[in-house]
């Protein structure tokens, strides 16, 4: 007889109780990992942030705010371009 005053049928029923314990905890753990790494979701759930940085981000990275400021800075060679609409300009000639 073991120390504690257990017998070997009671010790075999906890390690098989602590095994069923252990079988849950680990398969609650991938169910949870599997909602943490689940991407599609949380950007399906973020869509309209998540285009709105994309577009942000697209239009900072193809050069968007050195182009702007060139079209709307741009200066003609006769004198300083005020405004452009389609083909015609005001132009400062002073």
């Amino acid at each position: 007889m073991p120390a504690d005053g257990r017998s070997a049928e009671q010790v075999r029923q906890d390690i098989e109780q602590q095994r069923e314990q252990l079988a849950n905890a680990v398969e609650e753990l991938r169910d949870e990992v599997g909602e943490a790494t689940n991407v599609s979701a949380k950007l399906r759930a973020n869509l309209p942030a998540v285009a709105a940085g994309a577009l942000g981000a697209g239009f900072l990275f193809a050069g968007g705010v050195g182009a702007t400021a060139r079209l709307f800075f741009r200066r003609g060679r006769e004198g300083t371009e005020r405004a452009r609409i389609g083909r015609f300009t005001i132009v400062d000639r002073n």
